[in-house]
C-alpha cells in the first residue's frame, strides 16, 4: 500500500515561554490530524527539508488546545520559546494511505483533485486541474486550460457543483470572465 504526504498545518508564532506554538490548520479535521502522540513531518514553505538546530524533520504532538479560535500545540521536540521561534513557518505534513478519504464526503485531499479533467456543466472540455491554492478567504482551483491559459476558479459549490473522483472530472459552472474571456467593449 502506498502513502501520500499532505500538508495539515503551518507553525505560527510562539505562545508563552514553554515551547507552545500557534498552528494554522490546513485541514478540516484538526482533531484527527493533531491528536496527542501523532508524529508529523516538517518541511520549509518551499518544500525543502528543514535545516539547523531547532528545525526538526519530525514533530510529536504533546498537547493541543484552542485559545480564542487559535490552535495551540506543544511538540515534544520544541522545549522552549527560542525553539518555537526557530520552528516558525514550518509546514506540518501527515502521511495518509492511498485510498484514505476525509470523513466528510464533500471534502477532498489536494492530491485527489490534481490531474482531474475540468469541464463546464454543459460538457465543454476546459482543461486539467493543476493545483489547489489555499487562500485566506477560500480555496482556488488552478486550471491549465486547453488553450494554454492558467485559470483560477474559486472552489465554492456555486461555481464547482460536481467533483466526481470516480469519473476523473470536475464540473465548473462558467460565468462571464471566469473561463471564457469577456467580449471587448466597443
Amino acid at each position: 500500500m502506498s502513502e501520500t504526504k499532505v500538508v495539515v498545518g503551518r507553525i505560527g508564532k510562539a505562545h508563552g515561554i514553554r515551547g507552545e506554538v500557534s498552528v494554522e490548520p490546513r485541514t478540516d479535521e484538526p482533531d484527527r490530524r493533531f491528536e496527542i502522540g501523532t508524529v508529523l513531518e516538517t518541511e520549509t514553505p518551499r518544500g525543502g527539508v528543514p535545516h539547523g538546530p531547532g528545525r526538526p524533520a519530525r514533530l510529536t504532538v504533546r498537547t493541543t488546545r484552542w485559545h480564542q479560535s487559535r490552535l495551540l500545540i506543544t511538540f515534544a521536540e520544541i522545549p522552549d520559546r527560542t525553539a518555537a521561534e526557530t520552528a516558525r513557518g514550518l509546514l506540518l505534513l501527515a502521511t495518509i494511505a492511498d485510498g484514505e478519504t476525509p470523513a466528510d464526503p464533500e471534502e477532498f485531499y489536494d492530491h485527489q483533485l490534481v490531474g482531474l479533467r475540468v469541464v463546464t456543466t454543459d460538457g465543454v472540455e476546459v482543461g486539467e486541474l493543476a493545483e489547489v491554492v489555499h487562500g485566506a478567504a477560500q480555496d482556488l482551483l488552478v486550471v491549465k486550460a486547453t488553450d494554454g491559459r492558467e485559470v483560477l476558479v474559486p472552489f465554492v459549490e456555486a461555481l464547482v457543483p460536481v467533483v466526481d473522483l470516480a469519473a476523473g472530472r470536475v464540473e465548473v459552472r462558467d460565468q462571464p470572465g471566469l473561463l471564457t474571456e469577456l467580449p471587448d467593449e466597443d
